[in-house]
C-alpha cells in the first residue's frame, strides 16, 4: 500500500489546492509542449529558404481538418475518462475496467475510419477551407501524410486521459514530452538537412506521433496501473453514456474548425491579392494564442478527473474547491500570457518570417486576439466543470454559443469594415461568452446547492 501511495495521488482525501496542482499542471505542461511541436513545424515550414511563407499558408489551411481530426480523439478519451474517474469514485473497478476496454476498442474503430475517409476527402476539403492555386500543393502533401498517422494520433491522444485518470498526471505528461522531443530533433533533419520541404514536417510529426502512442499503450497495459488496460466488447450503454459525456468537447474543438475556415474564407474572399498573405498573418497569431488556450484546456480538463471522482463520491465541498482551484490557476496563467502578448509578440513573429509587412500585421494581429483571454479564463473553467459534473448539453450551449458569436463576428465584420476586422471575431467572442458562462455557472450551482 506504501508504494502505491508514494506514486499515485488520491482523489477523495488529499489536500484539494496541493492536489489541483499535481494533477492540472502537469497536463498543462502537456498540452503547452503538444502545441509548441505543433508550432515548431509551422516554424520550420515558414524558413523554408525557397517558398517558405507560401508553404506556411499552405499549413495554415490544413490546421482545421488537423484540428477536425484531434477532435474525435477528445469524443472518447475526455467522455471515457469522466465516466471512467465517476466510477472509481463509487468504488467500481468491475465497470471501470470495462469503460477503459470499450474506450480502446471504440477508439481502434474511429481512427481507422476516419483515416480512410479524410484521405479520400482531403483535396475537396482542401480547396472548400481557403487553400489558393499557389497554397493547394503544399497542403494537399502535409495533409497527405498527416492523415497516414491519423489512427496513432488519436489512439495516443485519447487513452493518455486515462493515465490521469488514474492519477498518474506526470506520465500523462511524459507521454506527450516524448513525442515533442522526437518531432523537434527530426524536423530540421527532414526538412532542411535531407530537403524533405513540407513533407518532412509532416512526417516528422507522424513519427512522434507513433512513439506517443506506443508509450501510451505501454504504461496502460502494466499490472502495476489500479485498472490496467485490456481489450473489451463495448455494450450500446457504455458507448452511448461516452458519448454523451465526451460530446460537448467534442464539438467545442471540432467547432474550432469551422472557424478558422470561417477565418480563412473571410481573409481570402475580402483581402483580394493579399489573401494567402493575411492567412499566413493569421496562422502565426492562432499559433500565440494556442499557447494560451491548450496549457488552459490542460488545467481545466485535467481537473475533471478529480471533479468527476468527488462526484460520484458525493464531496460537494470538494467540487467547490477544487473550481475555485482551478479558476484561480487560470486567471494567473492568462494575466501572465496577456502581458506577453503586449511585450513580445514582435519577437515572436519574427521566428516565422521576416518580412517586414507579415511582422507589423501578425503582431497587431496577436495583440487584437488576445485582449480578452483573462476572461476566458471564467468561460473554460465553468464550462469543463460543467462538463465534469454530468452537465454536458449545458456547457455545449454555453460553448455553442461563443462559436456562434464568433462566426458570425468573422464573417459579418469584414463586410463593414474591411478584410482586418475579422480579427476583431475572437476578442468579441471571448468576452460576452466569459460573461454568459459566468452567470450561468453560478445560477445551476445556487439551484443545486
Amino acid at each position: 500500500m506504501s508504494h502505491k501511495k508514494k506514486h499515485t495521488n488520491d482523489f477523495g482525501r488529499d489536500p484539494i489546492p496541493a492536489l489541483v496542482l499535481r494533477v492540472s499542471v502537469p497536463f498543462m505542461v502537456a498540452q503547452f509542449v503538444n502545441v509548441f511541436y505543433s508550432i515548431a513545424d509551422r516554424i520550420f515550414i515558414g524558413n523554408l529558404p525557397v517558398d517558405g511563407q507560401t508553404a506556411l499558408a499552405g499549413a495554415g489551411v490544413c490546421a482545421p481538418i488537423v484540428t477536425l481530426l484531434s477532435s474525435f480523439a477528445t469524443l472518447i478519451g475526455i467522455g471515457g475518462s469522466i465516466l471512467f474517474s465517476m466510477r472509481l469514485g463509487q468504488k467500481n473497478r468491475a465497470q471501470a475496467e470495462q469503460i477503459l476496454g470499450s474506450c480502446f476498442s471504440l477508439l481502434m474503430g474511429f481512427s481507422a475510419a476516419l483515416t480512410i475517409l479524410f484521405l479520400l476527402l482531403k483535396s475537396r476539403l482542401l480547396w472548400w477551407f481557403g487553400a489558393s492555386a499557389e497554397t493547394f500543393p503544399y497542403a494537399n502533401t502535409y495533409l497527405t501524410i498527416y492523415t497516414c498517422g491519423t489512427f496513432f494520433a488519436l489512439l495516443g491522444a485519447g487513452m493518455n486521459y486515462f493515465i490521469t485518470a488514474q492519477g498518474f498526471p506526470a506520465l500523462g505528461m511524459a507521454t506527450t514530452l516524448i513525442g515533442a522531443v522526437l518531432n523537434l530533433i527530426l524536423d530540421p533533419i527532414f526538412l532542411f538537412g535531407l530537403d524533405f520541404g513540407i513533407a518532412g514536417a509532416a512526417v516528422a510529426t507522424v513519427i512522434a506521433q507513433i512513439a506517443s502512442c506506443a508509450f501510451v499503450l505501454l504504461i496502460l497495459r502494466r499490472k502495476s496501473m489500479p485498472i490496467p488496460l485490456h481489450i473489451r466488447k463495448p455494450s450500446r450503454a457504455i458507448m452511448q453514456s461516452v458519448v454523451s459525456f465526451g460530446f460537448s468537447p467534442f464539438l467545442i474543438l471540432a467547432t474550432d474548425s469551422i472557424l478558422l475556415i470561417a477565418l480563412n474564407a473571410a481573409l481570402q474572399y475580402h483581402g483580394g491579392a493579399q489573401g494567402d498573405m493575411l492567412i499566413t498573418c493569421a496562422t502565426i497569431a492562432q499559433s500565440f494564442l494556442m499557447l494560451i488556450t491548450s496549457p488552459m484546456i490542460g488545467i481545466t480538463g485535467g481537473s475533471q478527473p478529480l471533479i468527476s471522482f468527488n462526484y460520484g463520491a458525493a464531496r460537494p465541498d470538494r467540487i467547490h474547491q477544487t473550481v475555485r482551484c482551478v479558476l484561480t490557476l487560470c486567471i494567473c496563467f492568462t494575466g501572465f500570457m496577456f502581458m506577453l502578448s503586449r511585450i513580445v509578440p514582435d519577437a515572436f513573429v519574427r521566428i516565422f518570417t521576416s518580412d517586414t509587412e507579415q511582422i507589423r500585421l501578425s503582431s497587431w494581429a496577436i495583440r487584437t486576439y488576445t485582449l480578452m483571454i483573462v476572461p476566458l479564463a471564467f468561460q473554460y473553467t465553468f464550462v469543463d466543470s460543467l462538463t465534469a459534473l454530468g452537465k454536458p448539453k449545458v456547457s455545449l450551449t454555453l460553448s455553442l454559443f461563443r462559436k456562434a458569436l464568433y462566426f458570425s463576428c468573422a464573417c459579418l465584420l469584414p463586410f463593414v469594415f474591411g478584410a482586418t476586422s475579422s480579427f476583431y471575431a475572437e476578442p468579441i467572442a471571448d468576452g460576452i461568452a466569459a460573461v454568459t458562462s459566468t452567470t450561468t455557472y453560478l445560477m445551476i450551482m445556487k439551484k443545486h446547492k
